[in-house]
């Protein structure tokens, strides 16, 4: 009998394990305000490992305020942030970063003075050659990781299908190719979950494909995404689940299917069903 039972109890133990160790963003709670206006109105939610997740909801819903709540940026009035059970509530954005956290902008950053594959070196953390003293002790060390990251950097671009860019100043390219060029460069950190602020944002069709193509592709090798976009269709066909947000609150979340559906989310931000 008992040797029956051993196993079943191991199965359930293991079930109970793969459910916590699944989220790996956990935000309770979370509360922003400047001055008089509430940005951030007791905001609750989860990402799941493996998702792309969407946060979804018109100009002024705090979207924006709740990515930079999440990666540091902004200091919470209230609530809690964890990145794989690990509170960072109020943690510098590298700190952040540290935990496996790490996000792209809206407007990419174009670094002046910088070759794309320049601009891309950025991108890895910890770096040993940032230390002045490793720099002195452990100049081996030092060179072995640069050449590394020039290594990862090399291939990533050609991941990315971007590699012809490498020698090119990063001011030249344009927005399109530098939301690439972001992408790629936060690839170099290594993240677990990886929040994407408006990714197509103002980017041309082909490059708009050519991005949602490279997300599927990081999800499908690991990496956990939460994405900004106002472009419905581009976050309904990308995303599972959606989050939607209304003045600050979470309205509702679930597959792209139901939240299309949803008489709220119709009247809120599908302009009556658009």
């Amino acid at each position: 009998m008992s040797d029956v039972e051993e196993p079943v109890d191991r199965a359930v133990e293991t079930d109970v394990d793969r459910a916590e160790d699944d989220v790996v963003l956990r935000v309770e709670d979370l509360q922003k305000s400047f001055g008089g206006l509430v940005a951030t109105d007791h905001a609750t939610f989860e990402v799941e490992r493996g998702t792309i997740t969407g946060l979804i909801g018109p100009n002024g819903a705090g979207k924006s305020t709740i990515f930079n709540l999440i990666s540091g940026f902004y200091e919470p009035d209230g609530g809690r942030v964890e990145v794989n059970g690990v509170d960072v509530t109020g943690k510098e954005p590298y700190e952040v970063a540290d935990h496996g956290l790490i996000r792209t902008f809206q407007t990419p950053r174009k670094l002046e003075g910088m070759t794309v594959r320049e601009a891309m070196l950025v991108g890895p953390r910890n770096q040993p050659g940032e230390s002045f003293v490793k720099l002195l002790t452990s100049p081996g060390a030092v060179g072995e990781a640069e050449r590394r990251n020039l290594a990862d950097a090399q291939r990533i671009l050609e991941e990315f299908e971007i590699d012809h860019l490498a020698t090119q100043p990063a001011t030249d390219i344009s927005g399109g190719q530098m939301k690439l060029v972001e992408l790629a460069r936060a690839m170099l950190a290594e993240p677990e979950i990886l929040l994407l602020d408006e990714p197509v944002a103002g980017v041309n069709p082909t490059l708009r494909n050519k991005l949602a193509d490279q997300i599927r592709r990081l999800n499908e090798e690991g990496t956990t995404c939460l994405l900004i976009e106002h472009d419905m269709d581009f976050v309904m066909k990308l995303a599972d689940p959606v989050v939607v947000l209304d003045q600050g609150s979470v309205l509702m979340e679930g597959p792209p299917q139901r939240v299309q559906s949803d008489d709220r989310v119709i009247e809120a931000y599908l302009g009556g069903g658009t």
